[in-house]
């Protein structure tokens, strides 16, 4: 069997070593002609630290990373709603880990090529379109001169994305982009380190929200490079976002700083931290509707391709990584139809409820509640919602997601 990976980015890599892992022949086709550490910061949760655990690479992403001990939400004005352990510190048997994005990708590609070799990775070739029949599936790509190549194999895999061509083919007739009006611009910078360097920190609301946690040490001693998420709403969402769905066009200091005011927090200078980031990205928080079914015989998605969602609850790489584990496995244990059909059985309704929580806020939806309920702050957090209330929001999320006290085994 030989699996055509269309994407090199976290979900097709994570696919890749499930595959080599357990003795599947593939093909990682990536439309990028050099793949550089782009992105910014994420978190990659514990169940998704199971999964790559059985990979053999979690040892090396802990030396690129930050084990996330605590998780902080406040309102606007820094007081604090909740504060929750992660991780271990939490009780999981796994950690959760604040990395870049290009640090998590780096070691998946390493680790790829270490132990597939470098013909297991093209690079420059954009999935255009394929063709499958009962024997297989063709699949053509588009090298930047325009020459058009053609592979074969038994599976196509598509990884590509948001914008994904495999999806489009498989879906022609599906809605499009779904953006709710909310901005993002997310930045990392080495900064002071704040609150033991490795606390998270979500602050605000869904109107205007603030994001910050470290990644990794900072070039000087007592700082670390620590990655934050501005998002504020600026439009009802009915009319299009004011630009495409792009995770490296870069923001401006101007369009940020106007929403500094709204934040009172004790604990960093939020202008400041904005300044202070020479480069920094702006993407609206867009997603899909779910769909019901993924793929078509020997055709099927995964990650973004298969269930964008809103960047809350740190899951979109975790889900990413567990649709590729898992995927590897049931294409080395059946025929590739039925091993599809089992992996669309298992992920389309776990990854779709979590795209619809996203929506509402997910587990970060507790700052919501608060400002609702309370928007010129608060004396006492008791006094405006229950700690049982707090946890329900939480609790609820994670059990959904494959992280909660009922997954810790996990």
């Amino acid at each position: 069997m030989k699996v055509l990976i269309a994407g090199g980015g976290i979900g097709g890599l994570a696919l890749a070593l499930s595959l080599e892992k357990n003795g599947v022949d593939f093909v990682v086709v990536e439309a990028a002609h050099e793949i550089r550490p782009l992105g910014v910061g994420i978190n990659v949760l514990p169940h998704a630290i199971g999964e790559m655990e059985t990979l053999g690479i979690v040892p090396e992403l802990e030396k690129v990373s930050v084990r996330t001990r605590r998780l902080r939400y406040m309102n606007r004005f820094g007081q604090e709603i909740l504060s929750e352990l992660r991780g271990m510190y939490a009780g999981h048997s796994r950690p959760q880990l604040s990395i870049h994005r290009g640090k998590l990708h780096g070691v998946l590609l390493a680790t790829v090529l270490e132990r597939k070799g470098s013909a297991s990775v093209v690079l420059g070739h954009r999935c255009e379109s394929f063709e499958q029949d009962a024997n297989g599936v063709t699949a053509h790509f588009r090298r930047a001169d325009g020459t058009l190549v053609t592979m074969k194999g038994d599976a196509l895999i598509g990884a590509d994305g948001i914008h994904s061509a495999v999806r489009a083919q498989l879906h022609p007739d599906a809605p499009g982009m779904c953006w709710n009006g909310i901005l993002m611009w997310r930045g990392t910078v080495d900064w002071p380190t704040f609150e033991g360097g490795d606390t998270m920190i979500v602050a605000g609301d869904m109107q205007e929200k603030l994001l910050y946690y470290p990644i990794f040490p900072g070039k000087e001693p007592g700082t670390m490079l620590t990655n934050w998420v501005l998002s504020c709403k600026i439009s009802d969402g009915s009319s299009p976002p004011p630009n495409r769905e792009n995770w490296s066009r870069h923001g401006r200091l101007s369009d940020v700083l106007p929403y500094v005011g709204k934040f009172k927090l004790p604990s960093i200078d939020v202008a400041a931290l904005f300044e202070a980031t020479p480069v920094f990205f702006e993407y609206p928080m867009c997603d899909r509707e779910p769909l019901m079914a993924w793929g078509q015989g020997r055709v099927t998605l995964l990650g973004d391709a298969a269930h964008p969602m809103y960047p809350v609850g740190s899951n979109g790489a975790a889900q990413a990584i567990i649709d590729g584990k898992r995927l590897g496995e049931m294409l080395a244990a059946h025929p590739v139809a039925e091993a599809l059909q089992r992996y669309e059985a298992e992920r389309v309704p776990a990854t779709s409820a979590i795209v619809l929580s996203n929506r509402k806020g997910g587990p970060e939806r507790v700052v919501d509640v608060v400002s609702e309920r309370a928007p010129d702050g608060f004396d006492r957090i008791e006094d405006v919602i229950s700690h049982e209330e707090l946890m329900a929001i939480g609790g609820s999320y994670a059990t959904m997601a494959g992280y909660g006290i009922a997954n810790r085994a996990n």
